[in-house]
Parts: C-alpha cells; structure tokens; sequence
C-alpha cells in the first residue's frame, strides 16, 4: 500500500490495523461478501474493513475511502460501510473478527502487478474462523 501509493480495501484495512496497533489500539478485520459489479453478473468477492476496540466496546470502519460513489463514514454507534447488503444479490457480513488479514488475499497482492491480475484473482470466500465470533 505504501510503496504503490493505493490499494484496494484489504491493504488499506491492513495499514489502519497496523497504524492502530502501533498505538495500543486493538483492530481487527472484518469482512463483507459483495458483488463485483452493480449485480452479480461478474461474480462475488470480499470487501474488508476494520474492527477498532474503543471505549469497552468495538466499532467498525471502512478504510477504503469515499470515491465511485461510495460514502463509507465513521459512526461509533451503527456502522456506516461503503457498501450496504443487498441481500437479493446474496450479499452479506461475516459475523465476527480476524486477528489476522485473509493471508490468501495477501498472497495474491503481493504478486499482482496489474490492477486487472486483483481483479481477475480476487476471492469470494473466508479462510478460517473469526477470533471473536459474532457481533
């Protein structure tokens, strides 16, 4: 993320976590099954976003940031993400929150060299189980 200077949501969750962590500040991730397109005409992928333990209780934020028409903002009451559930397109939260990032997500950035190899290689499912279950 730093070193291209952008990323799609998983690195730039991942750059909030670790920001926060430095601080004393537990985060986690959380994650988001999506469409690739206004429809489910491309298929599904994850969106991530971060769970920051504030105050005796967590509250969730989306990293991504507000572009293509996407209004993601923070809220510590009702979590406010770039992309509410549709759930006609199957489009749904993973209860609960990973310590750690997808690694298989990570794995795949690390090796695209173009925006179109994230695209075309993008997972639509979660490996593993949340640390904290539910939410």
């Amino acid at each position: 993320m730093l070193a291209r200077g952008t990323g799609i949501c998983h690195a730039k969750a991942n750059l909030l976590a670790a920001l926060l962590r430095g601080f004393g500040i537990p985060a986690g991730f959380c994650y988001q099954h999506i469409t690739l397109a206004d429809d489910d005409s491309l298929g599904y992928c994850i969106h991530c976003y971060n769970a920051v333990h504030v105050e005796g209780r967590w509250i969730f934020l989306d990293a991504r940031g507000n572009a293509g028409g996407r209004q993601a903002l923070f809220s510590p009451g009702k979590p406010i993400l770039a992309y509410p559930n549709r759930s006609e397109y199957d489009e749904y939260f993973w209860k609960g929150i990973y310590a750690s990032p997808q690694m298989g997500v990570m794995r795949m950035l690390d090796a695209a060299v173009t925006r179109q190899d994230v695209i075309d290689n993008l997972q639509d499912y979660i490996e593993g189980e949340p640390d904290i279950p539910g939410w």
